[in-house]
């Protein structure tokens, strides 16, 4: 017996959270425990740590993670970065986005399932404080379908309570990464009006962060996200997905007792549906591989848990491909993979390319404005502004030098020079030489030098003079 492939649920039995007229479906999941809800759970204690950690750990005097978007200065991990720099983010979002794709391919959606913020917090963080508030799912139910009482009232607003100030508390560290922590502190502790910007942006963010994770939830993954629409076309019947196995489950139907066990022959599948009361999009795993399915796996917990007390082999529902739960052998290599791999040599070939022409500091000379020359006192004279900036993160000091022809002289005032990290300096360098000898225009190389390390730039000075015969 084969089992349609990729079958969705027909009209009438309503998809997921939505009804069949379109209207949703208040849902409440059921809780479940295993294997997989177990490895979940630790991952997303990691996630969130880093999250909630990295303003605090201090790389070389600055934040692990810290864009200074006023002062248009960003700090990675050491690594320092100012506005020129913004170009760099092309190859950051293009990698994020090409991981995403090959990860699909690879393993489905196990990104929504296991890394996605709107997964981590929702099931690490705010389904954990309903349950704590309002009891297992039929507690739930129950409550929600009977009359407004004390309880019902002092539970809902116990719960809401707790959605913002954990919506407040993730909307404030989210500031963090662009203010940084002792700056976030004084403007807590200052009135609103003294950072009105920084207070309406932490204010709508906890707005947005409680109305999603309080009520939005599964749909901002249904309706929002265009990611679960692509999967579709991101995977393919060699993708590893969360899904049921048809041959073995069909027929479906309670357990047999006695001589109706003899002559009544049915698959594993005991239409307990279990699987379809702990998912948290409210879909059916055994209609085939849907948009809705985050592949958060708790539907594998759930089914194994109901066959260890049939004492029958877990895997009813499991991670396999769809060649997989058709009995045949899933394809590991196949020619999109080694596409993906040429554009992903390529890609890092790219960064490497783009990394190499990142510079530590950057030196522009720029002529003052007004004539391009002077006479003054039988000599010509070239006036410049040298603009230094240090692009790394520790204090510098530099030396500027001119290499000068014979017959013309250098006055630099600011010879040496210390700048902060990304730190920002105009040097003046005035030029001369007698207009005797000025026969015509020629170059000046103007060499800047860091005094504890080996960075170093040269630039040239364009020395401009009175043509051949003019007074």
């Amino acid at each position: 017996m084969s089992a349609p492939r990729r079958r969705l649920p027909v009209v009438d039995q309503g998809i997921g959270s939505l009804r069949s007229d379109g209207s949703r479906i208040d849902l409440q999941q059921a809780d479940v425990s295993g294997r997989y809800h177990t490895a979940r759970k630790a991952v997303f204690v990691l996630l969130m740590a880093v999250y909630l950690v990295l303003p605090w750990v201090q790389v070389k005097g600055h934040p692990a993670v810290f864009l200074d978007l006023a002062a248009r200065s960003f700090y990675l991990f050491g690594q320092t970065f100012n506005a020129q720099d913004v170009w760099l983010m092309f190859f950051l979002l293009t990698g994020v986005g090409f991981s995403l794709v090959v990860l699909t391919t690879l393993l489905g959606r196990v990104w929504c399932g296991w890394a996605c913020p709107q997964t981590v917090y929702l099931d690490g963080i705010f389904r954990p404080i309903e349950r704590l508030i309002g009891g297992n799912r039929e507690a739930r139910l129950r409550r929600a379908a009977g009359p407004w009482s004390v309880d019902r009232v002092v539970r809902g607003g116990l719960t809401h309570g707790l959605y913002l100030l954990v919506a407040f508390l993730l909307a404030h560290v989210f500031v963090s990464y662009f203010v940084s922590l002792p700056a976030l502190y004084a403007m807590m502790r200052a009135a609103p009006a003294a950072h009105p910007e920084v207070f309406v942006f932490t204010f709508v963010a906890t707005g947005l962060l409680y109305f999603n994770f309080a009520h939005f939830r599964e749909q901002l993954c249904l309706v929002v996200c265009p990611y679960g629409r692509l999967q579709a076309a991101l995977t393919d019947d060699d993708s590893m997905v969360v899904g049921y196995d048809a041959l073995r489950g069909e027929p479906r139907g309670k357990v047999a007792r006695g001589a109706e066990a003899e002559t009544e022959k049915k698959g594993d599948c005991v239409d307990c549906r279990r699987c379809v009361v702990v998912c948290p999009t409210g879909i059916d795993i055994r209609n085939g591989l849907q948009l809705d399915c985050i592949g958060c796996t708790a539907c594998i917990d759930a089914c194994d848990e109901v066959m260890d007390k049939l004492h029958r082999p877990r895997g009813l529902i499991r991670y396999d491909s769809l060649r997989g739960l058709e009995g045949k052998p899933r394809k590991v290599l196949r020619p999109r993979l080694a596409l993906y791999a040429a554009l992903g040599l390529a890609g890092l070939i790219a960064l490497t390319l783009a990394l190499r022409t990142s510079e530590p500091f950057e030196a522009n000379l720029i002529r003052l404005r007004g004539a391009p020359f002077t006479l003054e006192e039988g000599a010509v004279r070239n006036a410049f502004t040298l603009h230094i900036v240090n692009k790394r993160n520790e204090r510098v000091r530099y030396r500027i030098t001119a290499e000068t022809p014979r017959g013309v002289s250098a006055v630099i005032p600011l010879a040496e020079v210390s700048l902060d990290p990304l730190g920002t300096l105009n040097a003046p360098v005035f030029l001369s030489t007698p207009r005797a000898g000025f026969v015509h225009d020629f170059e000046v190389p103007i060499h800047i030098r860091g005094l504890e390390n080996t960075d170093q730039r040269t630039v040239r000075a364009p020395f401009l003079g009175p043509s051949q015969g003019a007074p």
